[in-house]
């Protein structure tokens, strides 16, 4: 039996009638306690011994984000559940986001948008941006070699730019294979006119990018974050950020929804979407195409093709 934990329409946003049927095909649908198959999203709780308790033939989940680690537990492993999940169905839409966030931010769309809307007249709006760039010969910096990273990396170097790549699970010859330069992340931030997040959000990345990390930047330079709040202090970031030094274009947030108090909203200085990057409509029908291709191949007995397993999780920096 397969059994879904989403979100009021969720299921209907990445499973549209054609794939359900499909699932339907493959399984039974029915309550957790008989279910084999779990499907997720990003607002499941967290699958611990409790909820393993009520799922005693529970084998897979299968989930519908990229992200796990908020999801997994040390139960879930224990039992020997399987996880998979959609990274490789997002990527494209958010390496494509990524790239429209670095362009607006070399080019001060966000400020010049800002000022506009404002009513500050034009002379001070072009006064109110920094000096612009073009891709073409900047310096982009990615932290992480994800499927997002290597998506991001392949569009930005297209349009010209010199790429580093700062990820310690990556060998030399397999950035220079993406085109980039491996480097520290102390060297990465020190060079780039633009950093780029793109580094799994496991227990080895929390703040990666902290006080320290963020005054390493050039002033001038920009941030990049369509990855997960969880790499970045926040506090520090705003401090920055409030300084004026940097610009940033944010799509995660450590409370979502956004308040509508908070202080990035009224910074001209910071582009923001809302958790959005993945949500093309393209992405979406390839999230459910993968899910329902990884439930069949687990029933019929075949390898995973996007499987996650604790040991991934364990990734040190």
């Amino acid at each position: 039996m397969i059994a879904f934990c989403l979100a009021p329409g969720l299921r209907e946003m990445f499973l549209p009638p054609p794939l359900f049927a499909r699932l339907e095909r493959l399984a039974p649908i029915g309550p957790l306690e008989r279910a084999q198959v779990l499907v997720t999203g990003w607002d499941t709780p967290r699958v611990d011994a409790e909820t393993l308790a009520r799922a005693p033939e529970l084998r897979l989940v299968a989930h519908t984000g990229a992200a796990v680690g908020f999801l997994v537990s040390d139960a879930l492993w224990e039992r020997g559940i399987r996880v998979t999940q959609t990274g490789a169905a997002m990527a494209p839409a958010v390496g494509e986001v990524a790239l429209t966030f670095t362009m607006c931010l070399l080019h001060q769309v966000h400020r010049f948008d800002h000022s506009l809307r404002s009513g500050t007249g034009w002379a001070e709006t072009r006064a109110a941006a920094r000096p612009r760039r073009e891709l073409r010969g900047s310096v982009v910096g990615v932290v992480g070699a994800s499927r997002t990273g290597r998506a991001y990396a392949g569009l930005v170097r297209a349009l010209g730019a010199e790429l580093l790549l700062a990820d310690p699970t990556v060998s030399a010859d397999d950035a220079a294979g993406l085109g980039a330069t491996l480097v520290e992340l102390d060297d990465l931030l020190r060079r780039s006119d633009v950093v780029a997040l793109h580094a799994p959000a496991i227990p080895a990345t929390r703040h990666l990018i902290g006080r320290r990390e963020l005054a390493l930047m050039p002033d001038g330079a920009a941030l990049v974050n369509t990855a997960r709040s969880w790499l970045v202090d926040s506090a520090a970031l705003l401090d920055e950020l409030r300084s004026g030094r940097i610009d940033a274009a944010l799509d995660v947030f450590d409370e979502e929804p956004l308040p509508a108090d908070s202080p990035l909203r009224r910074l001209p200085n910071v582009l923001l979407t809302p958790h959005q990057a993945a949500g093309t409509e393209e992405a979406r029908h390839r999230m459910g195409t993968l899910t329902v291709g990884e439930i069949a191949r687990f029933l019929a007995g075949e390898p995973l093709q996007h499987e996650i397993t604790r040991e991934q999780l364990r990734w040190t920096a």
